[in-house]
């Protein structure tokens, strides 16, 4: 069930008007200059969710994600890329995309 760090690039990448662009020392995944996922590490993927589809995502699939704060603000589900699946991660790219396009 892993899924590489090359594989979420791909399927980032794969987004329209996606680009991928350092940030502080990692790659951010980006469309309209607005960044919807982060690679922190080889073994993890940050996805700027809305807090609501967070928790929700946390409650489903807990097993594969936790929940990542920045400050007291609930701002991203990091993925375990250990434990989750390609189709999962792409949804979950998708909707972070979608957020930043029509939000």
């Amino acid at each position: 069930m892993t899924v590489s760090s090359a594989r979420v690039r791909a399927l980032a990448l794969s987004l329209p008007g996606a680009a991928e662009k350092e940030h502080h020392g990692f790659p951010s995944f980006r469309v309209a200059g607005r960044i919807f996922a982060t690679l922190p590490d080889d073994g993890h993927l940050n996805v700027m969710l809305d807090e609501a589809d967070i928790r929700t995502e946390l409650e489903a699939h807990g097993d594969c994600c936790e929940a990542q704060h920045w400050g007291k603000r609930l701002a991203a589900l990091r993925v375990d890329l250990s434990a989750a699946d390609a189709d999962r991660v792409r949804d979950w790219l998708t909707d972070a995309w979608n957020r930043r396009t029509n939000g």
